[in-house]
């Protein structure tokens, strides 16, 4: 096993084994930053298998996920594409973000998430059995989410969700040393600072700020930045650009940080 470092939160870790056990499809849910690609990550050491990413986006459609036929060297050939190389070589494939991916690109996922786990290649007239160690594992943060953009509740309902968050205050400090080789002092500041942002979060209707933000600020100060220039660069400008607002997240952030 790699040295990935994860810091559990509930009981995600032992859900992800069983889910992997019994062969069943997993959507992690929870805000943007608060470690659902790093759970992947770490299962992927854990179980032994590799993990396959496909970042989904507008435009991806069911052949960028299973393949097509490409000219190579005058010739016609099936090139696959990830999520097929995925079933064949018995890995994790991982797309992340899937709500914003068009639903019709989707509907190839369904005989992978049922009894059947089995991919049909329409056009390279093959039909792929997964092996045991295959797992589809797909995440998005239902909370802020485009109005526009939602999952069907057929859809969701073939995977087994596991709903996660932001840890708490003691263990997203223990990340930050981890991660940044800060004191146990700065990183209680940075946390603090966060939380006070996430619980303002309903007033000024905006992403929270992430556990990857927090990460990137302790970096900084860890080479020389002050927590407040570290604070204004990672977390606080990357959430608004407007006036107003951005004054509020100043003045919650001066008062938790030296």
């Amino acid at each position: 096993m790699g040295n990935l470092m994860y810091q559990p939160n509930q009981n995600e870790v032992a859900l992800f084994k069983q889910a992997a056990e019994q062969r069943l499809p997993v959507m992690l849910t929870g805000p943007t930053g608060c470690g659902k690609t790093r759970l992947i990550e770490y299962m992927g050491e854990v179980l032994q298998r590799e993990v396959v990413t496909i970042s989904c986006h507008d435009d991806l459609t069911s052949a960028d996920l299973v393949g097509r036929f490409m000219v190579t060297g005058g010739d016609v050939v099936w090139t696959d594409g990830p999520l097929t190389r995925a079933v064949k070589d018995g890995a994790i494939c991982y797309l992340d973000e899937v709500v914003e991916a068009r639903h019709d690109s989707l509907a190839v996922l369904h005989s992978l998430t049922d009894h059947r786990r089995t991919l049909y290649l329409d056009r390279a007239a093959e039909t792929v059995t997964a092996p045991d160690r295959f797992m589809l594992v797909c995440s998005y943060n239902p909370a802020y989410r485009s109005s526009l953009k939602e999952l069907k509740p057929s859809f969701r309902q073939r995977f087994v969700t596991v709903a996660m968050n932001f840890l708490d205050p003691e263990r997203e400090a223990r990340v930050l040393m981890s991660e940044a080789n800060i004191d146990d002092k700065v990183a209680s500041r940075l946390v603090q600072c966060a939380t006070s942002i996430r619980n303002a979060d309903a007033v000024f209707h905006f992403e929270p700020p992430s556990t990857r933000a927090l990460v990137s600020a302790a970096k900084m100060i860890a080479v020389g930045a002050s927590e407040m220039e570290a604070a204004e660069v990672c977390i606080l400008a990357p959430l608004t650009n407007e006036g107003a607002v951005a004054d509020g997240l100043r003045e919650i952030a001066a008062a938790c940080l030296l």
